[in-house]
């Protein structure tokens, strides 16, 4: 494994030499000095958990698992749809919100005009809006966590 930051010796005492790259991002704390707190991206678990034919098409069901302390006034997946032969079928925007705090939701859309059993898997393929209550969430889609109870898959 490559070393994040050079250790020179000298005598009894160790000089840490930190190049301005690595102390962004070094978890290492200088002379006892505690490292100020990061705040942790908002965890949510996002479960593609079943697909219903309906009359006019398909009715998809997800369970939004949101069990931190952020509730959530807008969020907003880009979409892809593949058919079962690997073909993009659509694009959609897929609003998830709102989302209470420390909450399992349920959310449902139909998409008219595809049956389900031509579904092959959804690719989250961005996050379009992310607010919170307190304002815009950065990186949201790096703490959304993907998963399926069904034959179709959901990726990022």
């Amino acid at each position: 494994m490559k070393s994040n930051y050079t250790v020179r010796s000298m005598g009894l005492s160790a000089l840490l030499l930190i190049t301005p790259v690595a102390a962004a991002w070094a978890p290492a704390a200088v002379a006892g000095e505690s490292a100020p707190a990061a705040a942790a991206a908002p965890a949510i678990t996002v479960e593609l958990n079943k697909l219903e034919t309906v009359e006019k098409g398909c009715r998809v069901y997800t369970v939004v698992d949101n069990p931190g302390t952020t509730a959530f006034q807008t969020l907003k997946l880009d979409l892809i749809l593949f058919h079962t032969d690997g073909v993009i079928g659509r694009r959609l925007m897929l609003d998830l919100a709102p989302l209470k705090s420390a909450k399992k939701t349920v959310k449902m859309f139909d998409l008219d005009g595809t049956a389900c059993d031509k579904i092959g898997s959804f690719l989250v393929h961005d996050v379009m809006e992310c607010k919170a209550d307190s304002g815009p969430v950065e990186k949201c889609l790096d703490a959304i966590t993907l998963k399926s109870l069904s034959t179709v898959q959901i990726s990022k």
